[in-house]
């Protein structure tokens, strides 16, 4: 009698969890940024990249994030086409340095750059939180 208590609390348990998190997960297509709506999009052929080399865009991803964090600090300005200009720089920098490289290469810079990134995160996230830009 007891364990046929505890199974129905059970599934009366999960099914409740279950419920609730169906209820939260409501897929969206929207897909506008929070913060400077006007964000240049990514290059077409980085949207259309084989998945097979999708570590390619990740790196470019990674670079422009470092630069946007970097030309936050070094400016002290947060302004959307400070923080978010045209890809043209972090595309530059991928075809100069990396479009020949091989896989490993290519995963030791992205991560190079992510920690870069991150580390101007700390200063540029006060300043742009200052304008509302974060």
């Amino acid at each position: 009698m007891t364990r046929a208590i505890a199974v129905a609390g059970l599934l009366l348990i999960f099914g409740t969890t279950a419920g609730v998190a169906e209820r939260n997960l409501i897929p969206t297509l929207d897909n506008h940024p929070n913060v400077c709506p006007d964000q240049p999009p990514q290059p077409k052929w980085m949207q259309n990249i084989n998945v097979r080399e999708s570590y390619k865009r990740l790196l470019i991803q990674q670079i422009y994030r470092a630069q946007s964090m970097e030309r936050v600090v070094d400016s002290q300005n947060c302004d959307c086409p400070t923080r978010y200009p045209s890809w043209a720089a972090a595309e530059r920098v991928y075809v100069e340095h990396f479009a020949a490289s091989e896989y490993w290469d290519i995963v030791e810079a992205t991560s190079a750059y992510g920690r870069q990134a991150n580390e101007l995160r700390r200063e540029a996230m006060p300043i742009c939180e200052a304008t509302g830009n974060w």
